[in-house]
């Protein structure tokens, strides 16, 4: 199988260096129903976290119980994910988020039953319906936007807008509630779906219409194989799975941390919270910019290594300190060099793998979901066994081995002779023809 390495642009009249780059509002204009469903996406769990307690009554379970539910969603991700990322590649984005926002719609509904079997129906539903819809739409606007560093900045665009939608879901989901309940917020969220759907059905048909018949397809067991065989694509998958378990290990003990060794109770927490969300997404947002742009000053590689290092750092000494406003500064400095990260590692799988990169954001979401199971998991055996210290020590042990990892994305680049590796394992006029 041979690489191509040409950054192709046909569906624009031309090469990516012979045209600039769109502008963000261009991209969010052209990429509007991605990015609302997107969105959409976020919303069934933000629900469910927020109204925990209230849905725990209604189904007449404890929380406790009900929380636990919330574990199967990122199983069904996990297990879904990985068995159907290559079929991501073998059918249209289009038709993928068509499925993926049909069977969110009717999670939702189930979810708004209160019964607490449908409940576990809808987690598991909810999370199988997300690894689907997640890689499809963000594959849908890079291929919107070709292969080269446009299609980049075009798939961390819908990563930023999801980050976004992560810090102020609550609100937003609060409001309405007033006056529908929690209930009323899901049945929102499947009709939101159910119309988004038809967006996407139409234009699918559209897309069809004009396709010109001739994609080259890979075999279930050859996407695989050949996913593999892009230069550094393995190594990225383990990047972002081990990123995720530092950050969402982290993540998952910070309120804890804070109100043991500051007090602060869950009130003055919220705003670490906001603190925390309002890092990753402007330092997500910038990094997909910059290192999409023309003429970036660093390699999007090194700059996931310095990201990295900075992750590293921050929660290593995050653990150490206890003034207050050092805390708050790492907690910043962590969260936005965990985006710094993901932003770099969506933007090299869209760039090299080309017409696998469905496959990849598959694997890549899949991995995500496992690895918030390994974060929480040896993080807690961590505090359990050396307290904070050991926490600290987990986690900074999972960013050494992300760091070995980006070494070896950092030599497929030095090794392959070219200042930005965009490989594509496939003919290119498989992911051109999705993009017109």
């Amino acid at each position: 199988m041979s690489i191509d390495t040409k950054d192709s642009a046909t569906d624009r009249g031309g090469t990516e260096a012979e045209e600039p780059l769109p502008g963000d509002l261009r991209m969010a204009r052209a990429l509007w129903p991605v990015l609302l469903a997107s969105a959409v996406g976020l919303l069934p769990f933000t629900i469910f976290s927020t109204y925990l307690v209230p849905i725990s009554e209604e189904a007449g379970s404890s929380v406790a119980a009900m929380g636990g539910l919330r574990g199967l969603g990122g199983l069904a991700a996990l297990l879904v994910g990985t068995a159907l990322a290559p079929f991501i590649d073998r059918v249209r984005k289009d038709w993928a988020a068509v499925g993926g926002l049909v069977a969110l719609g009717a999670s939702a509904a189930l979810g708004a039953s209160g019964d607490f079997l449908l409940t576990a129906v809808f987690c598991l539903l909810v999370g199988a319906s997300t690894s689907v819809l997640n890689p499809a739409l963000t594959a849908a606007a890079a291929d919107r936007f070709g292969t080269g560093k446009a299609a980049g900045r075009a798939a961390t665009l819908v990563t930023a807008v999801q980050s976004m939608t992560a810090m102020l879901a609550a609100p937003v989901v609060a409001l309405p509630a007033m006056f529908w309940g929690w209930e009323g917020d899901l049945v929102a969220v499947t009709a939101l779906s159910l119309l988004l759907a038809v967006v996407f059905f139409a234009r699918g048909r559209r897309k069809e219409a004009d396709a010109t018949g001739n994609e080259q397809r890979l075999s279930y067991l050859a996407s695989f194989k050949a996913l593999g065989a892009v230069r550094g694509a393995v190594p990225l998958l383990l990047i972002s799975l081990l990123r995720t378990a530092v950050f969402m290990g982290y993540l998952a003990y910070l309120a804890a941390y804070y109100d043991d060794r500051f007090q602060l109770d869950p009130g003055l927490f919220a705003f670490v919270w906001t603190l925390s969300g309002a890092s990753y997404f402007v330092s997500n947002l910038l990094t997909g910019r910059i290192t999409n742009s023309d003429h970036p000053r660093v390699s999007t590689e090194r700059m996931m290594a310095i990201g990295l290092v900075a992750a590293l750092a921050s929660v290593v000494g995050f653990y150490f300190t206890h003034w207050l406003p050092l805390a708050l500064a790492l907690t910043s400095l962590h969260a936005a060099s965990h985006a710094i990260v993901a932003a770099c590692a969506v933007s090299l799988l869209v760039r090299r793998c080309g017409s696998l990169r469905g496959s990849a954001l598959s694997l890549n979401a899949a991995g995500q979901s496992l690895g918030v199971f390994v974060g929480a998991a040896l993080g807690g055996a961590g505090l359990g066994l050396a307290g904070y210290p050991g926490v600290a020590a987990v986690f900074g042990a999972l960013v050494v081995a992300a760091l070995g990892a980006a070494f070896l994305v950092l030599r497929a680049r030095s090794g392959s002779g070219e200042p930005e590796p965009e490989a594509n394992d496939e003919p290119a006029s498989a992911g051109r023809d999705q993009s017109k």
